[in-house]
């Protein structure tokens, strides 16, 4: 009887196109970084937009590009360019109350990415999973990691970290949402194809089988 074998595409390693994407997201966090940095009285982390630009690379390049972006960022600034809140960089940071949200953006990166690849292969990117995907990844991991982070560093409990923390979720849920309506307009015009190069594993064949008895 005849039978048919569906080609698979996998795609593998980066391309030009893909570190160049990567280069120009780690730059997009930057400016983020050092172009809005708001004291808040009382308390060792400004608001800024770095998040923003966290939310925004895994959603619009994929968890590979994007974790990629995000690590470049992280790289350069704790080699000692001043990337980060307050202008600050070097690996004296990671001693810091904030060294916590810092390394949890590595893993927020990875959270969005993987979750918005997962719906895009599903069908296409829509608005409010995306936004439920930037607040676990955005705002959850990320709190999740910092907040107990900055109690031991300052001494506080866990509880009281948190609540001082409540200043920061309203603007946290304002770039979900810019995230998410941003990644929804760039799928619908200029969807980006996946990291890497297309390698099929196989192609479509007929053939017969014998004839039964």
């Amino acid at each position: 009887m005849p039978t048919t074998v569906t080609a698979h595409v996998r795609y593998r390693g980066l391309t030009s196109r893909d570190l160049a994407l990567v280069a120009v997201f780690a730059a997009l966090i930057a400016a983020l970084s050092v172009t809005v940095a708001i004291p808040v009285p009382g308390l060792p982390v400004p608001i800024t937009l770095q998040t923003l630009g966290i939310m925004l690379a895994p959603s619009l390049l994929g968890w590979k590009r994007g974790s990629l972006a995000v690590a470049t960022f992280l790289a350069l600034g704790l080699a000692g360019l001043p990337l980060f809140a307050g202008g600050r960089g070097g690996l004296a940071v990671l001693a810091g109350p904030s060294a916590g949200f810092i390394v949890s953006w590595i893993f927020a990166a990875l959270v969005i990415g993987l979750l918005t690849d997962l719906m895009v292969r599903r069908g296409r990117y829509r608005f409010w999973q995306g936004l439920l995907v930037n607040v676990l990844g955005g705002i959850v991991v990320i709190y999740a990691i910092g907040v107990p982070w900055m109690a031991v560093v300052l001494g506080d409990g866990v509880l009281a970290a948190a609540m001082s923390m409540v200043v920061f979720l309203p603007g946290d849920l304002v770039k979900a949402v810019l995230t998410a309506a941003i990644a929804g307009a760039v799928f619908r015009a200029y969807p980006l194809p996946p990291a890497g190069r297309p390698v099929i594993d196989g192609g479509d064949t007929a053939g017969t089988g014998g004839k039964s008895a």
